[in-house]
């Protein structure tokens, strides 16, 4: 029975226990253990409320007519919604009061009874308001003493800042894709496979490369790119980075040589580190990779493969252009360097070149996957093994023993629901949302920040800032951070010991709203356009 059910319809009796051990009621927050006993509905109240032994708290007094009696240093809410759950009314109110500073970090409220008494309501509400307090992250209970405001840390989460009612900060700083829960609903894929699937996806066997329907989306999905995707050639992961280490894990040894471009993707960085890879930077402009300097790269070097990202690079945004990849599928052929092709961000363009791989396809292995594309929480990778007749079934064994070395395979439900997506046209339908919010996004950066020059593509949710002078990227990152902003410097993509840019990237779209984007762009601008604090950069 729910608090609000009873407004003006019941009065209740706490059991004995509950005034035994009412003192110690925090140390069960989340589970209060108050027995409630339903006398009967409040038009034989009268008779009840004579019985002098009894407990009784009645609701029959309007809301707004209740006048508490409290004293001044105690907490007390001004005043409660008079529709909703009432104590989902004393949890709003008492993160408002905390928020604006009325209740401050380490104050004691009011015991349950107290509290309870104060506001004519039973004790069994404000259990739940504090529970709903303290499950927000609002209190916080000390055996023995009583519930407090909860004493917070400079690292408050988004989500705790959300109940606490203060301005979020503003987090460009991870590359997450524009996302709203409408787009794709969860719920009617899952609802279909609970009427359809009948287990078929929980107790089924190991199929490494993934199901042959699941792959059969796969290719679908890597078509759109421009390549021809044979469904034998697709491996189904458990994401993108899945993908890279299955190739990686298939291509090269410890202490092998990796070029990359100079600026890139941490996660390649990483897992170099893991499977012990030189990884070595291959020097890019406004068009990305240089052929000259790949060359080079490739005579001095011998490496196994170049990891690149020629449509939306990451960090740059970059997009290379068609006659610059002719010549590095050339260069890479010549000198029998496999191609790692990440199109993790090419969806957001609509008019790039077509892959390298399609160029060079008896060498290239094609990445890409749902998670940057549609939703964070879909792991789903598809790699698209290089079409080599010669070499393909000993190839494709490499590969699958290397998925079963790793994981086994990819969770069959997360590829069920990835392919439902991308065979009935939600996904596309998706893509397409996500670009035209990521326009939008972009229009709000320029509108402040377009008189600072960048290289990214116009279609990139990401944005490659070099700074004026003399803003040094640590500096920026370090005094954006502390107006709310997070941006991440140059340094994070650097290859090596290379010196670092001073550049910052800014991810346009994780935060939920275009009303954040606005936000943090506000400030950057203002930074970008005054001189750098100095003095508040020193710590």
């Amino acid at each position: 029975m729910h608090s609000n059910d009873l407004e003006g319809s019941y009065q209740l009796v706490t059991s004995p226990i509950v005034r035994i051990f009412e003192h110690k009621i925090d140390l069960w927050l989340n589970q209060p253990l108050y027995c409630m006993h339903v006398i009967r509905p409040s038009r034989t109240a009268q008779s009840h409320s004579a019985a002098p032994n009894l407990n009784v708290m009645t609701w029959n007094t309007p809301l707004s007519e209740r006048r508490p009696e409290i004293t001044e240093d105690r907490w007390l809410p001004d005043r409660l919604a008079t529709q909703g759950p009432i104590y989902l009314a004393i949890a709003d109110l008492l993160g408002h009061d905390i928020a604006t500073g009325r209740l401050r970090p380490g104050e004691r409220l009011p015991t349950h009874r107290d509290l309870a008494r104060s506001l004519s309501v039973n004790v069994m509400t404000i259990s739940r308001a504090y529970a709903e307090a303290h499950r927000r992250g609002l209190t916080e209970g000390e055996v023995g003493r009583g519930t407090f405001v909860r004493r917070r840390e400079l690292n408050t989460t988004r989500f705790e800042q959300e109940s606490l009612g203060q301005p979020q900060p503003v987090d460009f700083h991870f590359n997450l894709p524009v996302g709203d829960p409408s787009i794709l609903d969860a719920s009617v894929v899952l609802r279909e496979l609970s009427e359809s699937d009948h287990g078929r996806l929980i107790h089924t066997g190991y199929t490494t490369t993934g199901a042959l329907e699941h792959r059969a989306a796969g290719a679908t999905w890597v078509a759109r790119s421009g390549l021809s995707a044979d469904p034998d050639r697709i491996l189904v992961c458990g994401g993108a980075q899945h993908a890279m280490t299955i190739t990686f894990a298939s291509l090269a040894g410890q202490g092998d040589l990796v070029l990359t471009e100079d600026l890139t993707y941490p996660g390649i960085k990483a897992l170099a580190g893991v499977l012990g890879l030189r990884l070595q930077g291959v020097a890019m402009d406004a068009d990305g990779l240089l052929p000259d300097a790949f060359e080079t790269a490739c005579r001095r070097g011998n490496p196994k493969a170049l990891y690149c990202m020629p449509t939306i690079q990451n960090p740059t945004g970059v997009v290379m252009g068609q006659a610059r990849r002719q010549e590095i599928a050339e260069i890479a052929r010549l000198h029998g360097v496999a191609i790692v092709e990440d199109d993790t961000y090419a969806y957001l363009s609509e008019d790039a070149p077509p892959p390298i791989s399609s160029l060079a396809p008896e060498i290239s292995y094609f990445l890409t996957g749902t998670s940057k594309n549609l939703t964070a929480g879909l792991r789903i990778g598809y790699l698209l093994a290089p079409r080599d007749p010669s070499a393909s079934r000993a190839l494709m064994a490499r590969l699958e023993g290397n998925v079963a070395a790793l994981t086994w395979m990819a969770a069959p439900l997360m590829a069920e629901i990835a392919s439902r997506w991308i065979v009935n046209g939600q996904a596309e339908a998706a893509l397409a949302w996500k670009r035209r919010e990521a326009a939008a996004r972009r229009q709000l950066f320029h509108s402040r920040v377009g008189a600072f020059p960048t290289d990214s593509h116009a279609a990139s949710s990401h944005v490659w800032l070099p700074l004026p002078r003399p803003w040094r990227s640590d500096d920026f990152v370090t005094q954006a951070r502390r107006r709310g902003v997070a941006v991440t410097a140059a340094e994070a993509f650097v290859v090596g010991r290379a010196a670092a840019p001073h550049a910052i990237r800014i991810c346009l779209g994780t935060p939920r709203t275009r009303q954040l984007v606005a936000q943090g762009v506000e400030i950057l601008s203002e930074m970008l356009e005054g001189p750098p604090d100095v003095a508040r950069s020193i710590v």
